[in-house]
């Protein structure tokens, strides 16, 4: 019985001090990470023409506070999967046909490698690699992606409302994942 318990604690401390370690890449990465990648969307939009206002292209491409409002009240676990989503979700969409895009192509690379980065170090603090892909942010990226890059023909236009969207997404994640780091 004695060697039981000796052997369910051994195991605890071993899975634990498994989990801390691969959360290192959270506490020591993520935010040079994260400030990268936002620099990279500022220099791109130095590049950038200015956008026409047009009320129903807004409408479609506006954050979706609720989605962001019901995550921040949900576990560690589950914010840092949502964020790795909202990565894997930039990820999927700044891989389009961007050649219309007034950007240069590197700076779309440098930016692709480092939110897949960031997605990767994220995925490996998540102890349940079982998490649920939230259909809700899914279907957003998805409207992002018929009703504004290809409804503009993948313009410099649609492009640049795609950039500033994406930023205010990486900043909400930013916050998601800064509330879980001064928890620690």
């Amino acid at each position: 019985m004695l060697n039981r318990i000796f052997f369910v604690c051994l195991c605890l401390c071993l899975y634990s001090a498994g989990s801390a370690m691969s959360c290192r890449w959270m506490d020591h990465k993520f935010r040079q990470y994260s400030k990268n990648s936002l620099d990279l969307l500022d220099m791109m939009a130095h590049n950038s023409i200015n956008t026409t206002e047009d009320a129903e292209v807004e409408e479609t491409v506006a954050l979706p506070e609720h989605l962001y409002s019901q995550v921040s009240n949900a576990s560690a676990e589950d914010r840092l999967g949502f964020t790795v989503q909202v990565l894997k979700e930039v990820a999927a969409l700044f891989e389009e046909d961007s050649s219309s895009a007034s950007w240069e192509e590197k700076q779309m690379d440098d930016f692709l490698n480092i939110v897949t980065q960031q997605a990767d170090g994220l995925r490996s603090c998540i102890v349940s690699h079982s998490h649920m892909k939230n259909k809700k942010l899914h279907m957003y990226f998805k409207r992002l992606s018929r009703h504004v890059l290809k409804q503009m023909d993948y313009s410099a236009e649609s492009w640049e409302l795609i950039r500033k969207e994406i930023k205010n997404h990486l900043m909400r994640s930013d916050l998601l994942i800064s509330s879980l780091l001064t928890i620690n």
